[in-house]
């Protein structure tokens, strides 16, 4: 069945957020906020942060608790606004397929392991195109690629059958689980690319 709905992950697909394998955004973290990245991400991300991509925490918490310990002025929106803004690199090449399947008429969402404050910032200052029609997000569904249940809860949201749903993914584990969930899947990595538009329903 050819794929109905094409559901593009966020960071690494649609977003670049990594370089030479590295992640973009905090490469300059210790001389734009004047504290030591290590110490943000023991704060931020060191413990159960699935918590906080399922929603059961909020990211801001943890930011709020590492300013504090440091002494970090400005407080934790000012941080986490650095953090969104420097973490947002739409990939003009994934932009390009997406206009082309808009230009068919097929749906498109992002799907993607985020949790609420981000995904609101990336609804509200992506400038993601007008083809995509929501963001199915970790943090809403309640839960989290790879796990069945985030690929249960999209496709009820969707309100789409799993074998119409093509996932673009750069993450392995995350396209094996939606073909077990019956999702068709593409892998995107470096190797692939030149290969991704065979694999839309163009």
């Amino acid at each position: 069945m050819t794929p109905a709905v094409v559901a593009w992950d966020f960071d690494g697909v649609l977003n670049v957020s990594k370089r030479s394998g590295r992640l973009i955004w905090p490469e300059r973290f210790e001389a734009d906020i004047g504290h030591p990245l290590a110490g943000f991400q023991d704060h931020v991300f060191a413990r159960d942060f699935e918590a906080v991509l399922t929603g059961r925490e909020d990211v801001r918490d943890r930011v709020a608790r590492w300013a504090e310990a440091v002494g970090h002025a400005p407080g934790p929106d000012a941080v986490l606004a650095y953090w969104f803004f420097r973490d947002l690199n739409l990939d003009p090449e994934i932009l390009a397929h997406v206009e082309a399947l808009a230009r068919c008429g097929v749906r498109q969402v992002v799907a993607t392991n985020n949790e609420p404050r981000r995904v609101a910032f990336i609804e509200g200052e992506a400038s993601l195109p007008d083809a995509i029609e929501r963001v199915l997000a970790s943090g809403h569904l309640g839960a989290a690629k790879p796990s069945p249940a985030f690929f249960a809860a999209a496709s009820e949201a969707l309100d789409a059958a799993p074998g119409t749903i093509l996932l673009v993914d750069d993450h392995a584990p995350n396209v094996e689980a939606a073909r077990v969930a019956g999702w068709h899947a593409f892998h995107l990595t470096e190797t692939t690319r030149d290969r991704l538009a065979d694999a839309l329903p163009l």
